[in-house]
């Protein structure tokens, strides 16, 4: 088999495990600038070069899965030769050796001879990034594990979670088998009371189950990651000791185009109260996160009384989904005056085209500042000293950084896309505008120019917020009340 690979970023580099050097025709990517060069020893062309060589099947390594099989569709290749990182189990199950799981503190012991307690609990992850669902899930091992669960928690990739977890004490293990297989092919298929499975990424991987051990589904994803995902897959998921969870109505809706005969539990995520700066800080660290240098310099610049501009601060990886476009538009059209009183920090991965595009077009005015990526002290800094939290997205399902927002007393502007918009009541906690509507996120900031005093108030409003539906103690409730249910049975 010849294989073209689609895709040169995140998905990428963590699915090119599964292609032999001799396998791959090519690396396709509709950058030019990429185009021309190699990546792992593989040339890079652009997708009407590529699909004129000699391939068996293109894969597209990429969550915009249905814009690329488009183009290639445009170009000449049957649907039959394309496929999705999704559909690996279908193309490569069966033929790929088994990648050695690697284990970390006492991971290996716990899943060899897990002792009793009262259950055993083995909690899986699709990666061990500081994102949101993977600290999530995080949280959930140390509510089931100080409920006196058994817990292990096993990963399809490596990441930086690794270190907060050790920190906290939970087995842990890297399994990279589990992006291709099935439950009944795993090894991590018999021997738990309770298996809750973390994201979309294991739809594949519940098809195929063991239905004696009752299985937590918990759905963190929006629709656009729905795009790759094969139906008939979806609808042969066994639902016998099946829960699924939902971290609010934008995943609940998804889920239901696929089964929308299912019943989905309500599973909002817990944060971890880091609100007063010294005792957070000093949380932080003991969870293994460090200082962010690079964010001295901004945190110290805003915030306080004596700061005459308001900061507005929009957090997330810089992409058409997360609506940061949307949010420069409509700052580029504040007038002057307003344009002037405030400060706009774009907090995220910035090495996006689109990334480049808005910081040429920011360059407009000084207001606009790219911070780059910082860790969750770094965050915590800046949330604690910003005025509101703006949340543009096209789709967005529950964003942690605005429920850490309310945990910090600031207010969010949110697009009625966002999750979080329905916890919210429009000029009482919380700020909602239409997604997509420059003029509306644009008065909205006006209003916020104009009131700021009001601010405080609808500051402490979201506090209240945080504390009814994302404080530590709410998750407690929930989490262990849906696993004594599952596990009950």
């Amino acid at each position: 088999m010849k294989y073209l690979l689609f895709g040169t970023g995140e998905y990428y580099k963590r699915y090119r495990k599964w292609f032999a050097q001799n396998e791959i025709a090519a690396i396709l990517d509709n950058a030019e600038d990429r185009q021309g060069t190699t990546i792992d020893g593989i040339a890079v062309c652009s997708p009407q070069e590529g699909v004129r060589l000699a391939f068996d099947a293109v894969v597209i390594l990429s969550f915009y899965v249905r814009e690329m099989k488009e183009q290639l569709l445009a170009l000449g290749v049957s649907e039959e030769r394309i496929y999705h990182f999704f559909d690996l189990h279908r193309l490569l199950g069966g033929v790929r050796q088994q990648r050695p799981i690697r284990y970390y503190g006492d991971a290996a012991r716990v899943a060899a001879d897990m002792p009793s307690g009262r259950g055993r609990a083995l909690l899986l992850s699709h990666d061990l990034t500081l994102g949101g669902p993977a600290i999530a899930l995080l949280n959930a091992a140390v509510c089931l594990r100080d409920a006196g669960y058994q817990v292990l928690f096993v990963s399809m990739l490596e990441g930086p979670l690794a270190e907060l977890l050790a920190a906290h004490g939970i087995p842990t293990a890297v399994d990279e088998n589990l992006q291709i297989q099935t439950m009944a092919e795993s090894r991590w298929n018999t021997g738990y009371d309770l298996i809750l499975c973390n994201t979309l990424a294991f739809f594949v991987f519940l098809s195929e189950r063991n239905t004696e051990a009752p299985v937590i589904w918990w759905l963190h994803d929006s629709r656009f990651f729905y795009d790759g995902v094969d139906a008939g897959v979806m609808e042969r998921i066994p639902r016998k000791n099946l829960y699924i969870a939902s971290v609010g109505p934008v995943p609940e809706q998804a889920i239901r185009e696929f089964l929308p005969d299912i019943r989905v539990e309500k599973l909002l995520y817990g944060v971890a109260d880091f609100s007063d700066s010294a005792d957070g800080a000093d949380a932080s660290n003991r969870a293994g996160i460090s200082g962010s240098a690079d964010i001295s310099d901004v945190a110290e610049k805003i915030g306080g009384d004596s700061d005459d501009q308001i900061t507005f601060v929009t957090a997330g990886f810089i992409e058409w989904r997360k609506g940061q476009d949307i949010l420069i538009e409509a700052i580029l059209q504040l007038p002057a005056d307003i344009l002037r009183s405030c400060r706009f920090l774009l907090v995220g991965q910035q090495t996006s085209a689109m990334a480049a595009r808005l910081q040429d077009k920011a360059k407009e005015t000084e207001q606009i500042q790219f911070v780059g990526t910082v860790d969750r002290s770094g965050m915590h800094r800046i949330l604690s000293a910003a005025d509101v939290l703006v949340c543009p997205s096209r789709e967005d399902p529950m964003p942690t950084v605005a429920a850490e927002a309310m945990m910090h007393a600031v207010p969010c502007l949110v697009s009625d896309a966002v999750g979080t918009a329905a916890c919210l009541s429009d000029g009482t906690d919380g700020l909602i505008f239409a997604s997509g509507n420059v003029q509306q996120l644009k008065e909205r900031i006006i209003w916020c120019a104009a009131n700021r005093g009001r601010l405080k108030e609808m500051g402490k409003q979201a506090r209240g917020i945080f504390e009814r539906y994302f404080s530590m103690d709410v998750f407690r409730d929930h989490i262990l009340r849906l696993a004594e249910r599952a596990a009950g049975e």
